[in-house]
């Protein structure tokens, strides 16, 4: 398994699992799987329904969140990951080619229950320079402080 990087102390990102990985996920305390990772961006890669089965042969719950770069703030990707998120019973793994687009959909899930700031302020704490993406998030919380009010009315 490649670099684990952790954005809080529950939830971590890595680049593409291999069948092996699932059992070091395992032993290294993890719970969740998130796999973010579309079936057939690379020929070698670990298709949804063997991750699924390796997952499962380890105790680990598992979510296929697919998401390809144009997908990462859509509704589908991070209210998925928002459910993900809460149901997790520990510690969260979620993975893609490199952990970069996981960390991204974790700040967009985030930025619809943390202030912005936190959530960039903890990717940054990782590694993660994504200031760039301030508008985007700021967009999500938006979404979500939009939703809240209509529930209310």
């Amino acid at each position: 398994m490649e670099n684990i990087v952790f954005l809080t102390p529950h939830f971590a990102v890595t680049a593409q699992l291999e069948a092996g990985d699932f059992a070091e996920a395992a032993r290294l305390g993890f719970k969740v799987i998130v796999n973010n990772r579309p079936d057939g961006e690379e020929e070698q890669q670990l298709p949804n329904h063997s991750a699924s089965a390796h997952a499962w042969r380890f105790g680990l719950s598992y979510h296929y969140i697919p998401s390809g770069k144009l997908d990462l703030f859509s509704d589908q990707v991070v209210e998925a990951s928002e459910t993900a998120l809460a149901a997790a019973d520990g510690p969260v793994l979620a993975y893609c080619k490199s952990g970069t687009r996981s960390a991204i959909i974790w700040a967009a899930a985030s930025a619809r229950s943390l202030p912005v700031d936190e959530v960039l302020a903890a990717l940054l704490s990782a590694g993660f320079d994504f200031d760039f993406l301030r508008d985007d998030l700021e967009e999500q919380a938006l979404r979500h402080n939009a939703g809240a009010l209509q529930a209310a009315a």
